[in-house]
């Protein structure tokens, strides 16, 4: 375990007046707290705290921050409390803390809505104080470190969560060894098959690639030295991540991957960079299109650095960062570099760039109240394989891969977005649809007729483009239901010679809305509008005189029923499969763009004409649909329910391979109803079948054995 003296010592490197008490007070402390606790491996559970310590630690951060990794625990697995960290250890620090505790005292109907909750959360916290996510991605460096100890589902669960959320923040922080050891500790647990066979590989080169990476390196110092120019040269090995997907991209095996060693320059001088660019093309010859200048164009984590790609020594592709020493610190302590606490400066406008966009995060998170639409905003907008792109101005926008005009309306200003009818690219017109590239410079032409399309969902790409008009739809959906409800209730009052007018100038609408637990008058319009409240319910609402003695508010009919429905006896099992709100004789619909399988967590929206049409949280068509027509619907646990599902299996083109994969459903009885098989132009296979499961354990437990077989590249369901 690590101690407090090496992290005492850790931290006098860097802060020699440190306060070393407070340190040794938060160590007691937790010791104390932790007393008895024991970790999934059997280790003490102050192990862990004082893992996280180190690491922050080691990030150069203040006393605080590492203050709050000691603590970072108590609260949730402890009877401490934030007011006993405040009382004993002062306010900053049990803010830190705070930020970094999940909620586990609320409880959420769904795993998805905790981790959105949770996240949500600590991005408030970042806005505040970025130490706290700081300290959370050393607690998810350290948890990863051992997470060989929980279960294999949690293993699947917490590592796609690092990779999706984890690594990418790292990334955006300028974390780089940290994003690399996420990774490659979550491709561990999520393919460990193929990082098995990927290791191995990679150790039976070792000896290969040491004497390469030696023989580069002496031949870029000589060159360095022809030109007169200072500079340290180092060569190292890609990450088992980044080297994995090079091979899954290109349909490469280890051996023809060439430029998974990168090369590293550090100069003395911006100028040195430039030169040492010129000497290097001079000697070989530089790959088309691999030369990116993140010197004169940052990366919006402040990462600058020359890359270029040569036909290296032995006709082979070798990659060369330069950059720096300023540079190089940035690039490995990232935004730790610029947050200098013992100085409590105010942010610069570097920092200020670089936290832009955390403050568009926090916008989504103000605008989106569904938890499974905001984490696929966060997902969105932290992935940042980006194009730099220019206003007419000159002004440069960075903007993710494949971005179109809409999104680059959007990045300027709402209300260009919303009313952009066309662009100018370059001097020329283009469709709205075009894919941005470097350089571009764009001139968006606006219309105040023109508004927000459904069919801009189809082709914009990032997470503000996407939410701004979702809003605006629904905004319109809203609008038009609230019309349609009027119309509708207006008929049904009719029917009693009853007056809409009358029951809104007598304030009745809103009493019924208090009555049915609908909030305001306008949201019995907007229910009934959309099938969520039948007109007759409404009217008997608005006026309870109206009802026979023995009907009651309680008991009126929803999801389009035209009369008060009569007590009944609930079916043993649902028609469907499907229990809405409760009721489990309900007709539903199952959405074909993401065929849900029993076990996915489902939400389900009224359709007027179609009924109740049921998603998966994670269904991007589902993220397009109004919150307000959602219900309540769960798996009915007593059905058994057999649902197709497309699964792909990309393999190597080989005799045998769909024999194997064949027997592979039948071992797991999963019912292959169709396939459809082809061979592609670099001797792969690639095979799609609709298959039917009963549970979506199922389908991972096939998936896994997939992709378990000999000559398989991967198997996902679509």
């Amino acid at each position: 375990m690590v101690t407090i003296d090496e992290i005492c010592a850790s931290v006098l490197r860097h802060i020699p007046h440190a306060d070393l008490d407070l340190l040794r007070r938060c160590y007691a402390y937790a010791a104390e707290s932790h007393q008895g606790q024991l970790r999934r491996s059997g280790d003490p559970f102050l192990v862990h705290p004082m893992g996280v310590a180190k690491i922050i630690a080691d990030l150069n951060l203040d006393v605080a921050s590492i203050c709050a990794g000691i603590l970072h625990d108590c609260v949730e697995d402890t009877s401490a409390t934030s007011e006993d960290i405040r009382a004993r250890f002062g306010e900053e620090i049990q803010k830190i803390v705070d930020g970094v505790t999940k909620l586990g005292q609320i409880p959420w109907t769904t795993r998805e809505e905790r981790q959105a909750e949770n996240f949500r959360k600590m991005l408030l916290a970042m806005a505040r104080d970025i130490r706290v996510i700081l300290v959370k991605l050393a607690d998810r460096v350290d948890n990863m470190r051992t997470l060989q100890y929980v279960s294999r589902d949690k293993q699947e669960r917490v590592a796609r969560e690092t990779r999706e959320i984890y690594a990418p923040i790292a990334n955006r922080l300028g974390l780089q060894w940290m994003k690399v050891e996420l990774e490659d500790l979550a491709f561990q647990y999520l393919e460990p098959q193929e990082w098995k066979d990927l290791c191995g590989q990679m150790e039976g080169t070792e000896t290969q690639r040491t004497a390469y990476i030696r023989e580069v390196c002496a031949k870029l110092a000589e060159v360095l030295a022809e030109n007169d120019i200072k500079g340290e040269v180092s060569g190292r090995a890609k990450g088992t991540w980044s080297i994995h997907q090079k091979m899954r991209r290109t349909g490469r095996d280890l051996e023809q991957v060439y430029d998974i060693i990168a090369f590293r320059i550090i100069t003395d001088s911006v100028r040195d960079c430039y030169a040492t660019l010129g000497a290097i093309h001079s000697n070989w010859m530089p790959v088309p299109g691999r030369f990116k200048d993140y010197i004169a164009l940052p990366k919006p984590n402040l990462y600058q650095s020359l890359h270029t790609t040569v036909i290296g020594p032995g006709s082979e592709r070798m990659e060369v960062q330069i950059r720096t020493h300023e540079m190089h610190r940035t690039a490995e302590e990232g935004i730790a570099a610029h947050w200098q606490y013992k100085e409590r400066s105010p942010l610069g406008a570097g920092d200020r760039k670089a936290f832009a966009w955390l403050h568009q995060l926090m916008e989504w998170q103000r605008d989106l109240s569904d938890p499974a639409e905001f984490m696929q905003t966060v997902k969105i907008d932290l992935f940042e394989e980006e194009v730099f792109v220019f206003t007419p101005k000159g002004d440069v926008k960075a903007l993710p891969q494949g971005a179109t005009p809409i999104d680059f309306a959007y990045a300027v200003h709402s209300k260009i977005g919303d009313h952009c009818s066309g662009a100018r690219i370059n001097g020329m017109m283009v469709p709205l649809r075009y894919r941005l590239r470097n350089g571009d410079i764009i001139d968006i032409i606006t219309s105040p007729t023109q508004r927000p399309s459904k069919d801009w969902l189809k082709f914009v790409t990032t997470s503000r483009a996407q939410t701004k008009i979702r809003h605006h739809l629904r905004r319109e959906q809203r609008e038009r239901s609230r019309r349609l409800g009027r119309d509708l209730l207006t008929k049904a009052l009719r029917n009693h010679h009853r007056s809409l007018a009358s029951a809104e100038k007598d304030k009745l609408l809103d009493k019924a809305a208090e009555a049915l637990h609908l909030g305001t008058g306008e949201e019995i319009l907007v229910h009934v509008g959309y099938g969520k409240l039948s007109p007759e319910a409404a009217a008997l609402a608005i006026y309870p005189q109206l009802q026979s003695p023995d009907a009651s508010v309680d008991n009126m009919p929803t999801l389009g029923e035209a009369t008060p429905a009569q007590p009944r006896r609930e079916p043993k099992r649902s028609v469907g499969g499907v229990r809405v709100q409760g009721e489990a004789d309900i007709v539903v619909r199952f959405a074909k763009c993401c065929s849900p399988v029993p076990g996915d967590p489902i939400v389900a929206f009224i359709s007027r004409g179609r009924g109740v049409i049921v998603h998966t949280r994670q269904c991007p068509k589902a993220f397009n649909l109004d919150p307000a027509r959602t219900v309540e619907v769960s798996w009915d646990e007593d059905a058994r329910l057999l649902r197709p599902v497309a699964v792909e299996v990309i393999s190597e083109d080989k005799p045998g391979i769909l024999a194997a994969i064949s027997k592979c459903f039948l071992e797991h009885s999963v019912n292959i109803a169709q396939a459809k098989c082809k061979a592609t132009e670099d001797s792969r296979g690639l095979n799609t079948f609709q298959v039917t499961v009963g549970h979506v354990d199922q389908l991972k437990k096939v998936l896994r054995a997939i992709q378990g077989l000999d000559g398989v590249i991967s198997a996902t369901r679509l």
